[in-house]
């Protein structure tokens, strides 16, 4: 993670501070719950919230580490000095360093998925304004990058919305999954703390307690969590190469908003490059690096190994970083995204009407005639178009065999652009409900 990719509220999340802080709230919930239960005096438990509004030294916890070489153990020692040794002396008492380092990661993940929950809901408000404004702006649609037929702009806001609405359906389900904690000691088994801990600091952080631990939280958990980032990465992708197709010379059927004083190259003055949508593609590979070493984290030795420890304080910061920041990027490319409704209008008559060729062979095989001799008297025709700049429907015309079978008034009407969007409403009602 670097920081021209980063904003404050995700990245503060990540940072020392607030991950000592999550510790000791663990900690300090732990003491209140065995107080509760007669485990250490209470008055043991009521010293610790002595540190509740202290600001915890970073540096301090880090010199004592590198002495440790224990993070946990730096930290805990740090408490101590600030709360008293005598008083601490049960802190942590029948816990384990994973208790707090896992439990704090999921709190984490937690907090990191509800911000990310936040920006999908709005890019698809971006993606829902932007449906409707171009619901019935006409343009061709693409197969293998060749015109087809004809769509709307609306169509291809609806269909990026559905993507959007579905992986946040993902994100709230990885979300769910993710919030457990684990407060069951050594190897998992609770031999020298009581279960009513754990519910006790779960209920605290808004976790679910994990059903079975080892050392450790099942990694099964945290490998769904970073391959649903992956898969809105993904879909992320797919938006931006859209917008980037529609930039392009020769299509320029819109392009990222381009803002006064803006410089596209440091050669040539006359460029406006689909930069933000080429920075989202880039963003989105570095989430989806995350998934594979998640899915590789789920393997661990025994009761527990530290291999998947490295990883996740990497991919842990830099996925969800980085995805909050693309998000909110994407919203503001879709949100400022400059529409050409007339240049779409003039590719899809660039070819002189053969997007319409399937209406064609249709309207011959209603008359009786083979569908292999209907795709033939079509096909001759619109290769005319292809390689002789001819124009279809005249040569559709001047077909004898077309002819035979389809009037004039036939072939014209087959040309009509209203044809392909009497459908819209419905798939529109199928997105974005009746309403």
């Amino acid at each position: 993670m670097i920081p021209r990719y980063a904003r404050p509220e995700m990245t503060a999340i990540w940072s020392p501070e607030t991950k000592f802080r999550i510790w000791f709230e663990i900690e300090a919930h732990a003491c209140d719950a065995m107080a509760e239960l007669g485990v250490i005096p209470k008055e043991n438990a009521e010293a610790v919230w002595k540190a509740k509004d202290v600001e915890f030294d970073v540096a301090r916890i880090d010199e004592i580490e590198a002495v440790t070489k224990h993070d946990v153990i730096a930290f805990l020692t740090h408490l101590g000095e600030i709360i008293g040794q005598d008083e601490a002396r049960f802190v942590h008492q029948g816990m384990t360093s994973s208790d707090v380092l896992d439990t704090t990661f999921n709190v984490q993940l937690t907090r990191a998925a509800d911000i990310l929950i936040a920006d999908m809901e709005a890019l698809l408000a971006a993606l829902k304004a932007r449906a409707m404004e171009h619901k019935m702006t006409v343009r061709i649609g693409r197969s293998h990058g060749i015109h087809a037929e004809p769509v709307t702009m609306g169509l291809t806001f609806a269909r990026f919305y559905a993507e959007m609405d579905r992986n946040l359906q993902r994100l709230r389900t990885a979300r769910n999954e993710i919030a457990t904690g684990a407060i069951s000691g050594a190897v998992g088994t609770f031999a020298n703390i009581d279960p009513r801990v754990e519910e006790h600091v779960c209920e605290k952080l808004g976790l679910a307690p994990e059903p079975i631990s080892t050392q450790v939280i099942p990694r099964d958990r945290h490998a769904a969590f970073f391959a649903a980032l992956g898969v809105v990465a993904s879909s992320i992708e797919n938006i931006a190469t859209e917008i980037r197709h529609m930039q392009r010379t020769e299509v320029l059927e819109a392009e990222e908003f381009f803002s006064k004083g803006q410089k596209g190259s440091s050669a040539m003055p006359h460029k406006r490059n689909p930069v933000l949508t080429e920075n989202l593609t880039g963003l989105a590979r570095l989430v989806r690096s995350a998934v594979v070493p998640a899915l590789e984290n789920v393997a661990l030795w025994h009761e527990r190994d530290i291999s998947h420890s490295s990883v996740e304080r990497g991919i842990g910061p830099d996925a969800t970083i980085h995805l909050d920041f693309a998000l909110a990027r994407l919203t503001g490319v879709i949100e400022k995204l400059v529409v050409y409704p007339d240049n779409m209008i003039a590719n899809m008559n660039k070819f002189r009407g053969l997007v319409h060729s399937q209406r064609v062979l249709l309207a011959l095989t209603q008359k009786g005639v083979s569908r292999e001799d209907s795709y033939k008297f079509v096909q001759r025709n619109a290769m005319k178009v292809w390689e002789e700049g001819k124009d279809f429907m005249e040569e559709l015309k001047a077909d004898p065999e077309v002819r035979a079978a389809l009037s004039e008034a036939e072939i014209e009407e087959k040309f009509d652009l209203a044809y392909h969007t009497k459908h819209v409403d419905t798939i529109f009602a199928r997105v974005f409900g009746a309403s």
